[in-house]
């Protein structure tokens, strides 16, 4: 796998811009790379914190990235998990979020931190009908939230959703109303005295939507009461397939040039294997290397191994289908391809590439590794 370097760079100035120009704060998610290097470019960029996934996740984030604000898009559940927050909490320079959304996780969350004279700042998630996670009704979220101004060892810090499970017709309008809805469970939290810190928090936004939801924060105002935290993290490497549709959706949406846009950074490189019949060629690509969940790898470019490094035409190639470590490619049939030739893959969710290496090679334009950056899944 290889990270290019000039568009990873301009990945996180384009995303950070894009987040400080509107007065709002970026936790990027940190599930997609899990790689602490890029945490720390992320930070230094000036991102607000990493958003985790797991507490385990968080622990990483913090141990080998240095990260001190922590945003946990998801419930703490188990002792196990709590004993990593809880250990992480103990630094009083860490700031710790996660959601809760039922009255048996407050509870135990509560039974938890209390017995270790703690305090756990949680988020009220606000999910959808038929959605994820998440309260299903502003009044849901209200009573969960008086629940817990009731209970030693947690406090409410502000509400969380996340509008990527909205399926339908006219979706823009459709995560638009959501946002608003976020941000009136937010301020009706305020309004009644359940949120313990003097900033709440509202938070949403995956990498698909986040003009949307940063549109309905500022448009609101919330940006000026609250901390509004978008979440993105595919955007750091982008892809060569269903993101790169997203964000062409986005740059139409903010009437912007694409030219302007986010970069794919992420290849995967691999050799042919096979060339079995006229047309089809057999790399040593699967699904052990790259995603496949949104769309099959795409041919980017190719070269002749150990000799010219000059890139030869992939123009006609598609794969047809991939397994565990081959992927079948249509070529033409009179296409001048040999066994050992070297093909770079662009993918398609980005967040299912990185959690297949340990170690990924970061390239300059001329494909110079400068560095090797380590995964912690």
């Amino acid at each position: 796998m290889v990270l290019r370097e000039k568009a990873l760079a301009h990945n996180i100035r384009w995303m950070q811009r894009f987040v400080d120009e509107r007065g709002l704060a970026l936790a990027p998610h940190g599930k997609t790379t899990m790689t602490p290097a890029i945490f720390r470019r992320q930070i230094e960029a000036g991102a607000w914190g990493i958003t985790l996934a797991t507490a385990a996740q968080c622990r990483a984030a913090y141990r080998e990235a240095g990260v001190r604000h922590l945003l946990m898009a998801n419930q703490l559940v188990g002792a196990g998990n709590m004993a990593i927050v809880s250990a992480l909490i103990a630094d009083p320079e860490v700031t710790y979020y996660c959601t809760v959304d039922s009255v048996d996780n407050v509870r135990a969350l509560s039974h938890f931190f209390a017995a270790r004279n703690q305090t756990v700042q949680v988020l009220i998630e606000l999910g959808v009908p038929g959605g994820r996670c998440g309260c299903r009704s502003q009044e849901e979220a209200l009573a969960l939230a008086e629940l817990i101004d009731t209970c030693p060892g947690i406090q409410v810090a502000g509400v969380e959703g996340y509008e990527g499970i909205i399926h339908g017709d006219d979706l823009p309008d459709r995560i638009r109303a959501y946002a608003d809805e976020l941000i009136a469970t937010t301020a009706a939290l305020v309004e009644r005295g359940l949120t313990a810190v003097k900033r709440p928090v509202i938070t949403a936004s995956g990498s698909a939507w986040y003009d949307v939801i940063a549109a309905a924060f500022t448009e609101s105002g919330a940006r000026d009461r609250f901390l509004p935290l978008l979440r993105p993290g595919c955007y750091v490497a982008h892809d060569h397939g269903l993101y790169r549709r997203a964000h062409a959706d986005i740059l139409a949406r903010l009437h912007s040039d694409p030219g302007d846009g986010l970069m794919p950074a992420l290849e995967v490189w691999a050799h042919i294997h096979s060339i079995p019949e006229p047309g089809l060629v057999v790399a040593g690509i699967g699904k052990r290397d790259i995603a496949y969940d949104a769309d099959l790898p795409i041919p980017l470019r190719r070269c002749r191994a150990g000799g010219d490094d000059s890139a030869l035409s992939v123009n006609g190639w598609t794969v047809t289908g991939i397994m565990d470590q081959h992927a079948f490619i249509a070529v033409p049939a009179d296409e001048d391809v040999r066994v050992g030739d070297i093909v770079a893959f662009g993918s398609s969710h980005p967040c299912l590439t990185f959690d297949k290496w340990r170690f990924i090679a970061l390239a300059d334009e001329n494909f110079r590794v400068k560095d090797y950056l380590t995964t912690r899944f």
